[in-house]
This record gives structure tokens, C-alpha cells and sequence, in this order.
């Protein structure tokens, strides 16, 4: 079982739960996203992240939203708390987590960095 983690914490509705398995594709953290035809893709994209030091989903994301996917992507696997507010604001729109790893980084930790549209670096050199 997983854990699916949104901007108000840890969720029990998972939308994906609701789509078919043809509405869903899972694309592994070496995929090309500049190869990828956006157009084709289905309504659920999930990228993989095999290690929480491993970025490459990052990049995937924003080349994604960047060549117009506008249906849901998630990340899915070793993502850390530290890293939601990247995700987010790479495109994601929510994380999958294991409910190990829910365990160990409880729903505090994670709503914590739910405000990730403030205090990005780029808020912090505008004030400087």
C-alpha cells in the first residue's frame, strides 16, 4: 500500500484509483523527456525516483509541464519530505510515497513544506 501526500498532507482519496489502466503511464528516471511526445501521453503520469538522491524525475516534470502536459503527473517512489516543495514546483501534483517511508517522515514533516509557491530562492533575491 502507498501513501499518496498533497498540499494538505496525507491523502486517502487516490484519483488514480479511479482512472483505467489505460489512462496511466509510469516513466522510469532515465526516460528522455525531450523525446517524448507530450501530446500522447495519458491523464496519469507517474515518474519514478529509484533514490531520493537521483533528481532526473525533477527534469522530467518541468520538460513535461514545459512542452504542455496539463494532466496530473506524480512522483512516485523514494521521495523525501525535504524534496516535496521541488517537486511541486517542478510540475508534480502530488508524491507516492511507501508506507514505510510515511512512517519514518510522518504528515507533519511533509505539510511543513506544503507552502512551496513561497520562499523559493528566486522570492529571496526580489527582497534582497
Amino acid at each position: 500500500m502507498s501513501v499518496i501526500v498533497t498540499d494538505q498532507g496525507f491523502s486517502e482519496s487516490d484519483w488514480a484509483a479511479e482512472l483505467p489502466e489505460a489512462d496511466m503511464l509510469a516513466l522510469p528516471s532515465d526516460t528522455d523527456p525531450h523525446g517524448v511526445d507530450v501530446a500522447s501521453l495519458p491523464a496519469l503520469v507517474r515518474v519514478e525516483f529509484p533514490s531520493f538522491a537521483d533528481g532526473r524525475g525533477f527534469t522530467i516534470a518541468r520538460v513535461l509541464r514545459d512542452h504542455g502536459y496539463t494532466g496530473k503527473l506524480r512522483a512516485s517512489g523514494h521521495v523525501i519530505a525535504d524534496q516535496y516543495a521541488m517537486a511541486r514546483r517542478c510540475g508534480f501534483d502530488d508524491v507516492e510515497i511507501s508506507e514505510e517511508l510515511a512512517a519514518r517522515q510522518p504528515e507533519e514533516q511533509w505539510k511543513f513544506r506544503a507552502d512551496w509557491t513561497a520562499h523559493s530562492y528566486r522570492d529571496r533575491l526580489r527582497t534582497a
